[in-house]
């Protein structure tokens, strides 16, 4: 049995953890697969870099509407796919021989506990005063009949295949969904995409929502409120049977792509025979400052959260440090919510409470809303469809929730997250700050004056 004074499980965001504050205690890593963990090798930042591609394809076409008529003459996939891994690939050798030359201990076999505080991993014992569990979560697949005797994809596969398909089922709306689906989309796939509820994204505020929903069913085949009742193989793919409110619809396509959820690796793990509790969802329970049930036992990420977002995971990796070094100071993350962003066609983000969230609590709220196409730069994309919702407290005039729908969202985003986490009141920032004209900041500024 080897002892240690910290051991982390997981080498997605928990390699993030050991830095020179810790270098002084004796270290050990458990990761059976690829240093870097989801949003390295099968997640953020290897699908947005198809999102970049996409983009650009998306772009070409539609740019006869500026006077620019352009044409897409080829797709090459597998330069796309290559230049995306050849980066990527080699970062696990290099992280986990740095991690090894500088006086860490790393496993490579999967690890789980046998008692409180006592992991097993393949041949060797290990027990340590502090365990931080940061084993991060899994695609979810979906109990329907005949799917385990088909090749199907989820998104831990997607992005390697060898061509682009003629055609694409997707089962699931989420945020997986919509990325993909305008990937492969642009890319030259026939994309249909299997939602069980009545819009696309349905976590968004609504509004969000049924725009994306029209915008994709423009581009896509989407059925909705509709339930996949079998899969069956053929020689040149799969047969999907879909049940819609308009009756049964078979689907044939070339490839079928699953992303219907993710679940945490807590039950690889054998977290509960650790001692840790676990919520209905299988996430480890913790405390404010990510302390589990098991004193010494700290958990962050996918595996303690249901964010599945890595800049919160980056936040958290960044509080259990502090906690670890200062058991006199524990501290809990500071923010109070969780912004997001949906890289798809168009880019969607958001933070804080959605209307129908506002309304089904009974909160009292004012709403502004502002197109795109309102501001100078609005007019320059000749957009259309893009718009600035905000949500503010009567009262404390302060913002209650923000979505954005169309370019940039993501980033236009950020100076609402900034005032919502400081703080600062629509007043403030609508009239104590100067925004570049014409910048597509300014339908921000708009929909915070009209507050």
């Amino acid at each position: 049995m080897r002892h240690y004074d910290l051991v982390v499980l997981g080498a997605g965001s928990g390699n993030m953890l050991p830095d020179e504050e810790l270098a002084q205690l004796r270290t050990a890593i458990v990761e059976p697969d690829l240093f870097g963990g989801t949003c390295l090798n099968r997640g953020c930042i290897p699908s947005k870099m198809f999102v970049v591609a996409a983009d650009a394809v998306e772009d070409a076409r539609a740019a006869a509407r500026l006077g620019v008529h352009a044409t897409v003459e080829h797709v090459d996939w597998k330069a796309i796919r290559d230049r995306v891994f050849h980066r990527i690939d080699p970062l696990h050798a290099s992280a986990l021989n740095y991690r090894r030359e500088n006086g860490i201990d790393v496993y490579t076999e999967e690890g789980r506990f046998i008692a409180p505080k006592v992991l097993q991993a393949g041949a060797e014992r290990i027990t340590a005063d502090t365990f931080v569990v940061a084993v991060g979560s899994r695609p979810v697949v979906p109990d329907i009949p005949g799917l385990d005797t088909v090749r199907y994809h989820t998104s831990d596969t997607i992005m390697r295949i060898d061509e682009v398909p003629a055609s694409m089922v997707v089962i699931g709306g989420g945020f997986i969904a919509a990325e993909f689906g305008h990937v492969f989309g642009a890319f030259g796939s026939d994309i249909t995409i299997v939602q069980r509820g009545p819009r696309l994204l349905m976590a968004e505020d609504e509004q969000v929502s049924a725009r994306f929903t029209d915008l994709a069913s423009r581009r896509h085949r989407v059925l909705l409120d509709a339930d996949v009742t079998s899969v069956e193989g053929r020689e040149d793919g799969v047969t999907v049977t879909v049940s819609c409110p308009d009756g049964d619809h078979v689907v044939r396509a070339a490839a079928l792509l699953v992303c219907v959820g993710r679940r945490p690796n807590t039950d690889r793990l054998d977290a509960a025979a650790g001692g840790l509790d676990l919520d209905r969802h299988g996430h480890i329970v913790t405390d404010s400052a990510y302390r589990t049930s098991v004193p010494g036992v700290w958990a962050l990420g996918d595996t303690a959260n249901h964010f599945q977002l890595k800049h919160m995971a980056n936040a958290e990796v960044r509080l259990v440090r502090h906690n670890l070094l200062h058991p006199e100071d524990v501290r809990a993350l500071p923010h109070k919510v969780a912004p997001h962003a949906v890289f798809t066609s168009p880019q969607i983000a958001g933070i804080g409470l959605t209307e129908q969230e506002a309304r089904r609590r009974g909160i009292d709220h004012l709403v502004s809303v502002r197109d795109y196409g309102d501001a100078a730069y609005g007019w320059a994309l000749e957009d259309t469809t893009s718009f600035v919702k905000i949500l503010a407290d009567p009262v404390e005039r302060t913002i209650l929730g923000a979505h954005i729908i169309g370019p940039q969202a993501a980033t236009l985003i950020q100076q609402l997250i900034q005032a919502m986490e400081l703080g600062l009141t629509v007043d403030r920032i609508a009239r104590d700050l100067l925004y570049i004209h014409p910048a597509l900041t300014e339908v921000v500024e708009q929909a915070l004056l009209a507050l």
